[in-house]
C-alpha cells in the first residue's frame, strides 16, 4: 500500500460519511441551545403553539423566540402553520417527538437534580405522574397502562412491541379506530424519560390517547401537557384493563406550568 504523503495543494477526497456527519452536527446544534430545547420539550404535548405562547413559556422576548423558531423550522424539527395573523408551530412529526423524548431520557442520568421551587416541584411531579409524549400517554400513567395491556395479553414486549390478536379485538370492542395500513408502526415502544421504561407509542398509542381524552377518562391540566385520570376514567380503566383504582386516582393540579 502506498503511504506516501499527498502532494501539497491537492484537496482531500470527500469521504462518504462526511455529509452525514455534517447533518448530524447541524441537528445537534439546533438542540444545543436552552431556549430551543425548551420549545421542543413544550411541544411534546402534541399541540400547536403560537410564537407568543412559547416566548412566555421560555421567558424570552418575542423577537428572540421568533429567531429561534425560524431556525427550528428551517432545520426540519418544527412545522409551521399560519391562520390569519397567527403563526403556529408544532413538532414536525412523531420521529422528532421520539428524538426529543429519548434525548431527554439520556440527559437525565441517575437521579435528577431536585426542583428548586415549590411550583417547579409541583409541575415536575404532575408530569412524572402522567403526561402526553407528542400524541400518546407517558409518565407513570402511560407505563401502568402499557403494563396492564401486557399482563392481559393485549400487547407483547418480548420480541419488540406488537399488539396481539386479542389486543386488536380489544381496540375494536372499545370502538377505537386503528390506522393499520399507514407508514407509522401500529405499536412501538417509546423510552419514558422519567420512568426509564418503554410506554406504548405508534398508531395504537396515539389512538388510545385520543380516545381516553375524547371520552373524558383523562383530562389535561396545568400547562396542558400534564394528564390525569378523571373519576369516570378510574372506573372505566379499572373495568377495561383490570387496573387498580388506587393506582389511577385523580391528582391535584399543579399551581401552573
Amino acid at each position: 500500500m502506498d503511504r506516501s504523503p499527498r502532494p501539497a495543494g491537492r484537496p482531500a477526497r470527500a469521504r462518504p460519511h462526511d455529509d452525514a456527519a455534517s447533518r448530524l452536527a447541524a441537528l445537534a446544534a439546533l438542540l444545543a441551545d436552552g431556549t430551543r430545547a425548551s420549545f421542543c420539550l413544550a411541544l411534546l404535548d402534541g399541540r400547536a403553539w403560537t410564537a407568543g405562547e412559547l416566548a412566555r413559556y421560555a421567558s424570552v422576548a418575542p423577537s428572540t423566540a421568533s429567531e429561534h423558531l425560524g431556525r427550528l423550522v428551517a432545520g426540519g424539527l418544527l412545522a409551521e402553520e399560519r391562520q390569519g395573523r397567527h403563526r403556529y408551530v408544532r413538532l414536525a412529526d412523531e420521529g422528532v417527538a421520539r428524538l426529543v423524548e429519548e434525548l431527554a431520557s439520556h440527559a437525565l442520568p441517575g437521579t435528577p437534580e431536585p426542583p428548586r421551587t415549590l411550583r417547579a416541584a409541583s409541575v415536575a411531579g404532575a408530569l412524572a405522574r402522567g403526561r402526553t409524549c407528542y400524541d400518546h400517554l407517558a409518565g407513570q400513567l402511560g407505563i401502568r397502562i402499557t403494563e396492564a395491556m401486557t399482563v392481559r395479553g393485549l400487547l407483547r414486549q418480548d420480541t419488540g412491541f406488537a399488539l396481539t390478536e386479542a389486543g386488536l379485538d380489544w381496540f375494536d370492542a372499545l370502538g377505537i379506530p386503528l390506522d393499520r395500513g399507514g407508514r407509522r408502526p401500529l405499536a412501538r415502544g417509546c423510552l419514558d424519560w422519567t420512568e426509564r421504561r418503554p410506554h406504548l407509542a405508534g398508531a395504537a398509542g396515539a389512538a388510545l390517547c385520543a380516545h381516553v381524552l375524547g371520552v373524558g377518562w383523562c383530562e389535561r391540566y396545568g400547562s396542558g401537557r400534564a394528564v390525569r385520570v378523571t373519576p369516570s376514567g378510574v372506573g372505566a380503566l379499572s373495568e377495561v384493563l383490570g387496573m387498580e383504582a388506587a393506582a389511577l386516582g385523580a391528582y391535584d393540579s399543579p399551581s401552573g406550568g
